[in-house]
């Protein structure tokens, strides 16, 4: 029987309490909001666990350059197809909160111009590993791609829509969370789901991993 972590009992808890607290636990009755606040137990999470996917794929792209080890390569792509999923389940989850806030699934608010953009990249990056054949030369073209498509996605969806109007909390002038839309008894659920989803991510990019390792070294043979 295969043997568990200690850190994936820890993800299952996590992700039981975040699901049933999503759905039935209490939440403040804001207007407009109402029951979509509920969507800050999984847009918002997925969307910090997305960046710290996108952070550990460029380190192995770093560790590919240093080291010539292609396993650090395999997971730098592993780790940014995982974190492209989260994207598009934070636009998607994004676009259904922004139907009942908003008034429209896309508003072409910044943010939401800027998430797509930062996908459309790191979707580049998936393209380029698939068109190059060379092992070697691909991995390396690819890691430099990857790591500048992680420093331009920082400041795409972190700090320029800071600087323009925006309907999303702390941009353009709005409140952020903490003051508004945040009461007390959400945050004891909105930071494990935060830890929860990371670990998902994690999780799933570790068993993806495991399998291309193997299936190379069975190829090699």
């Amino acid at each position: 029987m295969p043997k568990l972590s200690w850190w994936k009992f820890l993800t299952i808890a996590i992700m039981f309490y975040v699901a049933w607290m999503g759905f039935m636990g209490k939440v403040p009755r804001l207007p407009i909001l109402n029951e979509t606040v509920r969507n800050l137990y999984f847009h918002v999470p997925m969307w910090f666990g997305m960046i710290l996917i996108f952070l550990a794929s460029a380190w192995y792209s770093i560790q590919y350059l240093r080291t010539g080890n292609l396993d650090h390569d395999v997971r730098a792509g592993t780790h940014a197809e995982i974190g492209i999923v989260f994207g598009l389940l934070g636009i998607t989850t994004g676009m259904v909160w922004a139907r009942f806030t908003w008034g429209e699934y896309w508003s072409n608010d910044p943010k939401q111009n800027a998430s797509a953009v930062g996908l459309m990249i790191y979707m580049g990056y998936l393209l380029l590993r698939g068109s190059v054949s060379s092992v070697r030369d691909r991995a390396r073209i690819a890691s430099v791609y990857n790591i500048f498509a992680f420093a331009v996605l920082i400041p795409l969806i972190y700090i320029l829509p800071r600087y323009t109007d925006s309907l999303h909390p702390g941009n353009g002038g709005n409140p952020g969370f903490n003051p508004y839309d945040q009461a007390r008894h959400m945050r004891p659920v909105f930071y494990p789901a935060v830890l929860g989803w990371t670990l998902v991510g994690f999780w799933l990019a570790n068993l993806l991993v495991r399998y291309k390792i193997i299936k190379n070294n069975y190829l090699s043979q």
